[in-house]
Formats: structure tokens, C-alpha cells, sequence
């Protein structure tokens, strides 16, 4: 009886750190699974905020000057590519990570069905055993009912010893399999985050070079000429011929000996007219004079 005893008092033991091996999993597994999960659902919204931000950036590229325009898209081209690959991240870490688990949800609530059959084994025997003590205390000479009460004894430890047994197989490869998963759960983690990246680290030196190739100059070449039409320039070019000062329109006649030996000519006439109109006067003059004589 003392040797049953402390049977039972090691199975206990053993069903109890079976039992928090179970209830560990279940509660950091179950942590696991919520922040993965969130994590997945963030990289989604930056997602859909990429493609807002592409969507934006081809509006704003059209209204602009050709060589900004073409950067422009070409930077948009590159980012929403890695739009697509960010999505494909999405979609492995779900499938990869976040399902798996999930699936540790119901491979714990297994673990407990298998636990709560050895406590139920258990309790049965340790039953059997107080109802074989009280028999012996009751009816000691009693030996048939004493005899009835051993072997439901004995029948009640074997049950237990099987789903201890059994326990003890489903828990060890329990164990197993856990570590198993939590090394290729994280290690297709990092595979998945590193492919990403890897792709991202191109495409973002691809939108960079994009960026740098806008030729500024010409782009502010093409802005001062849409500020300033052809015609308008020809009017700016009429208006600085007119507005020369009487300095730089002398000097160009000098350029002209015929405009000048012209003006001569004419001043020339101009003054033998005056003094014909004078001596004219003059003798008018004389005239009168003589006449008042």
C-alpha cells in the first residue's frame, strides 16, 4: 500500500508539470499568434498607404515639367512595384506564421482531453484505493469483499498506468513538436522578412537613381520658356529697339552720310530764305521812309 501510494503522489507530480508544460504554450503561443497577427495587419495598412501615396504621385507628376514628370513616374513605377512584393509578404506571413499558430489552439485543447482522461484514470484509482482501506478497517475477516475491493484496485491502477503511459508518449512528441515548430515558425519569419528586403533595398536604389536623373536645368528651361512665348519676346525685342537713348540714335546716323549731307542741304535753304525775307523787309522799310519825306 505505501509503494501504491507513492505511485500516485509521483504520477501527480508528473500530470502536473504536464499540465503547466500545456498551459505555458497555450498562453504564449496564444500572445504570439495576437502580435504576429497585428504585425501582419500594420504591414497591410503601409501597404494600402504606398498605393495611395503612387496614386498621388502620378496626379502631381502629370501637371509637371517633362523631366520631373518622367522621374516622378518612374520613382511611382518602382514604389508600387514594391507594393506587390510587400503584399506577397503579407500573404507568407499569414500562411507561414500566423496559422500555425492558430492550429496550437486546438492541438492544446487535445493536450488537455488527454490530461483530463489520466486525472480522471487517476482519481479512479486513488477511489479504489481509499475504498479498499475503509473495507479492510470495516470488515477485516471479510476476505471475499476484501478481494472484490483489491482487484478494482488493481484493475483502476493498471487504467492508470496505461493513460499515464500514453500521456507521457503524447507529451514528450508534444514537446517535440513544439520546438520543431517555434524553429521553422521564426526561422520562415526571418526568411520571408529578409526576401523582402532584399528585394526592397533594389527597388529603392532603382525610385533613387529615378529621382536623381531629373535634369534640372533643362526642366528650368522649359518654365522660363512657358513664362515667355515667342511672341511676347518678339514685342520685348520692339520695345528695346524704341526706347534707345538720342546718344545711340546719333551715333547710328553717323552710320548714314547721305541722311546727313541732307539735312545739310536743307538747313542750307532754310537760311537763304530768311535772309531773302529780310532784305525784302528792308527795302519795304525804305520805301515807307521815303514816302513820309
Amino acid at each position: 500500500m505505501l509503494m501504491l501510494g507513492r505511485g500516485l503522489d509521483a504520477r501527480d507530480n508528473q500530470t502536473r508539470q504536464m499540465r503547466d508544460a500545456v498551459s505555458n504554450v497555450e498562453k504564449h503561443f496564444g500572445e504570439l499568434c495576437q502580435i504576429f497577427a497585428a504585425y501582419v495587419r500594420k504591414t497591410a495598412r503601409l501597404r494600402d498607404k504606398a498605393d495611395l501615396l503612387v496614386n498621388e504621385i502620378h496626379a502631381y507628376a502629370a501637371t509637371e515639367t517633362p523631366n520631373l514628370k518622367l522621374g516622378l513616374k518612374n520613382f511611382a513605377t518602382e514604389f508600387s512595384k514594391l507594393q506587390d512584393y510587400r503584399q506577397a509578404e503579407v500573404e507568407r506571413l499569414e500562411a507561414k506564421v500566423v496559422e500555425p499558430l492558430k492550429c496550437y489552439g486546438t492541438i492544446v485543447k487535445l493536450k488537455r482531453e488527454d490530461l483530463k482522461a489520466t486525472l480522471t484514470a487517476k482519481n479512479r484509482e486513488a477511489k479504489q484505493l481509499s475504498q479498499l482501506e475503509r473495507t479492510r478497517q470495516r470488515n477485516p475477516s471479510d476476505r471475499h469483499i476484501i478481494s472484490q475491493a483489491e482487484s478494482e484496485l488493481q484493475r483502476a491502477s493498471l487504467d492508470a498506468t496505461r493513460t499515464s503511459r500514453q500521456l507521457e508518449e503524447t507529451i514528450d512528441n508534444f514537446e517535440k513538436q513544439k520546438i520543431k515548430d517555434i524553429k521553422n515558425i521564426f526561422s520562415e519569419f526571418i526568411g520571408i522578412e529578409m526576401l523582402f528586403h532584399g528585394k526592397a533595398l533594389e527597388i529603392y536604389t532603382a525610385a533613387y537613381q529615378a529621382i536623381q536623373n531629373i535634369d534640372e536645368n533643362e526642366d528650368l528651361e522649359v518654365f522660363r520658356s512657358s513664362l515667355y512665348p515667342p511672341e511676347h519676346q518678339s514685342r520685348l525685342d520692339i520695345v528695346r529697339a524704341n526706347s534707345k537713348s538720342p546718344l545711340q540714335r546719333t551715333g547710328s546716323s553717323k552710320n548714314c552720310p547721305g541722311i546727313v549731307q541732307i539735312s545739310r542741304d536743307q538747313l542750307k535753304k532754310e537760311d537763304e530764305e530768311e535772309e531773302d525775307d529780310e532784305e525784302e523787309e528792308e527795302e519795304e522799310d525804305l520805301e515807307a521812309t521815303k514816302d513820309e519825306r
